[in-house]
């Protein structure tokens, strides 16, 4: 789960740091700001899911 709070992390300082460098074009990525987000949720949420099942499995 840490893995996927690092990428949420990389994903919004990209963002941040090239809605600064252009302020103008800021306003159309916020939608592929929240898709990223959205994917690397999901990824770690998968991932647990997947530990949760390797723990348990018999």
């Amino acid at each position: 789960m840490g893995g996927a709070a690092v990428g949420v992390g990389h994903v919004v300082g990209n963002y941040l740091s090239g809605a600064l460098r252009n302020p103008a074009a800021a306003g159309g990525q916020t939608a592929t700001m929240f898709i990223g987000i959205a994917f690397a949720e999901a990824l770690g949420i998968f991932s647990f899911l997947v530990a949760l099942l390797l723990m348990y499995a018999q």
